[in-house]
Protein backbone atom coordinates (compact mmCIF):
# COMPACT_ATOMS: atom_id res chain seq x y z
CA UNK A 1 0.00 0.00 0.00
CA UNK A 2 1.22 3.67 -1.01
CA UNK A 3 -0.15 6.99 0.11
CA UNK A 4 -0.21 9.30 -3.17
CA UNK A 5 -1.28 13.13 -3.75
CA UNK A 6 -3.16 13.81 -6.89
CA UNK A 7 -3.82 17.03 -8.01
CA UNK A 8 -6.39 16.06 -11.01
CA UNK A 9 -7.76 13.44 -9.88
CA UNK A 10 -10.53 11.54 -12.39
CA UNK A 11 -14.13 11.72 -12.04
CA UNK A 12 -13.89 7.93 -12.03
CA UNK A 13 -11.21 7.71 -9.29
CA UNK A 14 -13.51 10.28 -7.02
CA UNK A 15 -16.49 8.55 -7.52
CA UNK A 16 -14.51 5.25 -5.93
CA UNK A 17 -14.39 6.96 -2.66
CA UNK A 18 -17.76 9.05 -2.37
CA UNK A 19 -19.20 5.27 -3.68
CA UNK A 20 -17.28 3.81 -0.52
CA UNK A 21 -18.42 6.59 1.88
CA UNK A 22 -22.12 6.24 0.17
CA UNK A 23 -22.26 2.61 1.31
CA UNK A 24 -20.54 2.91 4.53
CA UNK A 25 -22.71 5.72 6.05
CA UNK A 26 -26.13 3.77 4.16
CA UNK A 27 -25.18 1.18 6.58
CA UNK A 28 -25.29 3.38 9.65
CA UNK A 29 -27.95 6.04 8.56
CA UNK A 30 -30.10 5.07 5.53
CA UNK A 31 -30.77 8.12 3.30
CA UNK A 32 -34.45 7.65 3.30
CA UNK A 33 -34.40 9.27 -0.23
CA UNK A 34 -32.57 12.07 0.11
CA UNK A 35 -33.50 14.34 -3.42
CA UNK A 36 -31.98 17.44 -4.74
CA UNK A 37 -34.25 20.48 -5.79
CA UNK A 38 -34.14 24.34 -6.93
CA UNK A 39 -36.61 27.23 -6.43
CA UNK A 40 -35.69 29.78 -9.72
CA UNK A 41 -36.94 33.15 -9.69
CA UNK A 42 -38.05 33.62 -13.40
CA UNK A 43 -38.75 36.20 -15.45
CA UNK A 44 -41.81 35.68 -17.84
CA UNK A 45 -40.02 34.75 -20.71
CA UNK A 46 -38.08 32.49 -18.69
CA UNK A 47 -34.83 33.86 -17.62
CA UNK A 48 -33.59 33.02 -14.41
CA UNK A 49 -32.77 35.83 -12.20
CA UNK A 50 -32.15 33.85 -8.70
CA UNK A 51 -32.73 31.15 -7.07
CA UNK A 52 -32.17 28.32 -4.35
CA UNK A 53 -30.62 25.29 -4.56
CA UNK A 54 -31.50 22.45 -1.63
CA UNK A 55 -31.07 19.13 -1.17
CA UNK A 56 -33.55 17.54 1.44
CA UNK A 57 -33.20 14.09 3.59
CA UNK A 58 -32.53 12.75 6.95
CA UNK A 59 -35.13 15.23 7.88
CA UNK A 60 -33.13 18.07 7.25
CA UNK A 61 -33.25 20.49 4.54
CA UNK A 62 -29.75 21.60 3.44
CA UNK A 63 -29.90 25.42 1.67
CA UNK A 64 -26.71 25.10 -0.87
CA UNK A 65 -26.90 27.99 -2.75
CA UNK A 66 -28.97 31.07 -3.03
CA UNK A 67 -28.45 33.92 -5.94
CA UNK A 68 -30.81 36.60 -6.66
CA UNK A 69 -29.21 39.08 -9.23
CA UNK A 70 -27.99 42.40 -8.03
CA UNK A 71 -30.54 45.09 -9.72
CA UNK A 72 -33.23 42.60 -7.76
CA UNK A 73 -32.12 42.19 -4.39
CA UNK A 74 -33.73 44.36 -1.30
CA UNK A 75 -37.12 43.32 -3.11
CA UNK A 76 -38.34 40.51 -0.74
CA UNK A 77 -37.25 38.19 -4.05
CA UNK A 78 -34.69 36.19 -1.29
CA UNK A 79 -36.89 35.64 1.35
CA UNK A 80 -39.65 34.04 -1.24
CA UNK A 81 -37.14 31.82 -2.37
CA UNK A 82 -36.64 30.82 1.17
CA UNK A 83 -39.73 30.23 2.37
CA UNK A 84 -40.59 28.28 -1.11
CA UNK A 85 -37.14 26.34 -0.41
CA UNK A 86 -38.48 25.55 3.26
CA UNK A 87 -41.99 24.48 2.58
CA UNK A 88 -40.64 22.31 -0.06
CA UNK A 89 -38.66 20.88 2.48
CA UNK A 90 -41.61 20.43 5.03
CA UNK A 91 -43.02 19.04 2.39
CA UNK A 92 -40.20 16.10 1.69
CA UNK A 93 -41.01 15.50 5.45
CA UNK A 94 -37.81 17.87 6.95
CA UNK A 95 -37.87 18.87 10.05
CA UNK A 96 -35.41 21.57 9.83
CA UNK A 97 -32.83 23.50 7.38
CA UNK A 98 -29.35 24.30 7.67
CA UNK A 99 -26.97 26.20 5.48
CA UNK A 100 -23.46 28.10 5.75
CA UNK A 101 -22.34 31.82 4.21
CA UNK A 102 -19.71 33.62 4.69
CA UNK A 103 -19.34 36.69 6.29
CA UNK A 104 -19.31 38.96 3.39
CA UNK A 105 -22.37 37.20 2.10
CA UNK A 106 -25.92 37.55 3.76
CA UNK A 107 -25.51 36.16 7.31
CA UNK A 108 -28.00 38.83 8.38
CA UNK A 109 -30.23 38.18 5.79
CA UNK A 110 -30.51 34.61 6.62
CA UNK A 111 -30.58 35.52 10.65
CA UNK A 112 -33.88 38.05 9.32
CA UNK A 113 -35.73 34.12 7.79
CA UNK A 114 -35.08 32.77 11.37
CA UNK A 115 -31.50 31.33 10.75
CA UNK A 116 -29.43 31.05 14.13
CA UNK A 117 -25.80 30.77 14.57
CA UNK A 118 -24.26 27.47 15.32
CA UNK A 119 -20.59 27.97 14.20
CA UNK A 120 -18.40 29.66 12.83
CA UNK A 121 -14.54 29.44 11.05
CA UNK A 122 -12.53 31.96 11.51
CA UNK A 123 -9.54 33.45 8.75
CA UNK A 124 -12.20 31.53 6.28
CA UNK A 125 -10.25 33.20 3.94
CA UNK A 126 -8.22 35.47 5.78
CA UNK A 127 -10.21 38.29 6.97
CA UNK A 128 -13.24 37.10 6.74
CA UNK A 129 -15.47 34.37 8.43
CA UNK A 130 -17.78 31.03 7.55
CA UNK A 131 -21.10 30.90 9.33
CA UNK A 132 -23.01 27.62 9.76
CA UNK A 133 -26.23 28.49 10.35
CA UNK A 134 -29.77 26.36 11.05
CA UNK A 135 -33.99 26.60 11.45
CA UNK A 136 -36.27 24.50 12.79
CA UNK A 137 -38.90 24.05 10.61
CA UNK A 138 -42.80 24.08 11.74
CA UNK A 139 -45.74 23.61 9.67
CA UNK A 140 -48.52 26.26 9.65
CA UNK A 141 -51.58 24.10 10.71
Amino acid sequence: MQIEIDSSPTPEDELVVWDGLREYNEAHVPSGGDTAFAVFLRSDDGVIHGGVLARAGRGWLHISSLWVEANLRGQGYGKQLMAAAEAEGLRRGCHSAYLDTFSFQAPDFYKQCGYELFGVLEAFPEGYQRYFMRKSLKSET
